[in-house]
């Protein structure tokens, strides 16, 4: 799969994973866990990425004497999950008429 393709959907997973209610780090890969394996190191980054981009704020908390940051999706966010809907809508009609005209 394309990286950059590759880097939208994992973006939008995540975005998905806490668009109910706020998630920190760890509950967010046993979220993802069933759809796909991602590591801590992949997620931070993705996380970071997300908070530069708005689509995510920060709150820390402590937690049974331990930081936990807690990420909640802004408006941009959001938009971003029905952005990549209609994307993937496009996405498949191209891949319908690839797959029909291979046959």
């Amino acid at each position: 799969m394309d990286a950059q393709l590759k880097r939208g959907v994992l973006d939008v997973c995540v975005l998905t994973a806490i668009k109910n209610e706020d998630s920190y780090g760890y509950k967010i890969i046993k979220d993802l866990k069933p759809i796909l394996e991602l590591s801590e190191s992949t997620l931070y980054t993705i996380l970071k990425r997300l908070e530069d981009a708005k689509m995510l704020e920060v709150r820390v908390v402590l937690h049974e004497n331990r930081v936990r940051k807690y990420y909640h999706i802004t408006n941009t966010g959001l938009a971003r999950i029905e952005d990549f809907k209609n994307e993937w809508k496009e996405l498949m009609e191209i891949y319908s008429f690839i797959v029909k005209e291979s046959n």
